[in-house]
């Protein structure tokens, strides 16, 4: 019983020795290669600090400022916007931009980026509705309303020309992209009207119903009156 332990302990500390043997010449190895190759390790270090501190460079100075510019020229368009002068928000005049300038002059920045869903929009209520879409599909919104009603907007400028199927897939895509009651249902009450109109009435009273989920939303008052409509034409 002795002799096997003595051999157990023999044996565990020939593999540790083994073990550190191959350890030392790990490191014995590791440290050759950076000695062999300081000058190729520093080099590349040096260039990965120099792409981060020219990606912070340009950031602060050349991306925020013209960044503010963008904001700064906007600001005319958005007010003739929000006062309904569609034509003068789009196109601007000799002194302000508008926002079609504004894309063209500062298409990748934040302001560039919304612009392209103001036009979308401005078309849409002036009757241009291929404009509208085309616009609105290069929006590429990341706050939670604006991205959900370009979306909804663009179901509209479908609904405008027809194209049913395509303003349904929008509203139907708009009513799941975020879950609130501002324009989840307004996307579901849009969707439920094409569903009506195309005949599909157990649909559409079922979008009506999902209405339900929001009572804080003004659709909800008028889900009551669509889902009746909706189960009588179903049965008829």
């Amino acid at each position: 019983m002795h002799s096997q332990k003595s051999n157990f302990y023999i044996g565990m500390k020939e593999q540790n020795e083994e073990k550190n043997k191959d350890m030392g010449e790990f490191i014995s190895k590791s440290e050759q290669f950076i000695e062999n190759n300081q000058k190729r390790i520093l080099t590349v270090i040096g260039a990965v600090v120099l792409v981060v501190l020219v990606c912070f460079g340009a950031r602060k100075w050349i991306v925020q400022p013209r960044q503010e510019r963008a904001a700064a020229d906007m600001f005319a368009a958005e007010q003739w916007f929000a006062a309904d002068s569609l034509d003068l928000a789009l196109n601007g005049n000799t002194q302000f931009m508008g926002f079609y300038d504004v894309i063209d002059n500062y298409g990748h920045t934040k302001s560039g980026n919304l612009a392209k869903y103001y036009a979308g929009v401005c078309n849409l209520r002036l009757g241009n509705y291929a404009e509208a879409v085309k616009w609105l599909k290069k929006y590429n919104g990341k706050d939670t309303f604006t991205k959900v009603l370009a979306v909804i907007c663009e179901g509209d400028a479908e609904l405008e020309q027809g194209n049913d199927d395509k303003a349904l897939a929008c509203y139907l895509k708009a009513a799941k992209m975020e879950d609130n009651f501002v324009t989840t249902p307004t996307a579901l009450f849009k969707a439920g009207m094409v569903q009506l109109k195309k005949g599909n009435n157990d649909k559409a009273a079922s979008l009506f119903k999902e209405i339900k989920k929001y009572p804080e939303a003004t659709e909800y008052r008028e889900a009551d009156k669509y889902i009746a409509y909706a189960e009588a034409a179903a049965k008829k």
